[in-house]
């Protein structure tokens, strides 16, 4: 059974980072054909999907967000990372992360229980 927690910084200023952790469990995250997503969600709006890191390490972005975000890897935690900079209060949102294995990385199996981000001006 894949298990993926999202850990972080539930506040974080204007302007700044926001870096986000998903541990995963069950499954190694290099493992074939597992892509990796973020996707983050606003109240009573459909989810917005971030981006994925793949199990070969290949990433791929929302280009709406790809000057902003960026996902790594930690092979040796099995965790991957969502760092998004240069944030605003408009960034507010639940962030998930996600996982398919082989089915379309936006519409993901495996989800994380979410954590609640806030950007404070």
């Amino acid at each position: 059974q894949v298990q993926l927690r999202e850990s972080g910084p539930g506040l974080v200023k204007s302007s700044q980072t926001l870096s986000l952790t998903c541990s995963v469990s069950g499954v190694s995250i290099t493992t074939a054909y597992y892509h990796w997503s973020w996707i983050r969600q606003f109240p009573e709006k459909e989810p917005e999907w971030i981006g994925y890191i793949a199990y070969n390490g290949r990433t791929s972005y929302s280009p709406s967000l790809e000057s902003r975000a960026s996902i790594s890897r930690d092979t040796s935690k099995n965790q991957f990372t969502l760092d998004l900079n240069s944030v605003s209060p408009e960034d507010t949102a639940v962030y998930y992360c996600a996982t398919t294995r082989g089915g379309s990385p936006k519409e993901p199996d495996y989800w994380g229980q979410g954590t609640q981000v806030t950007v404070s001006s």
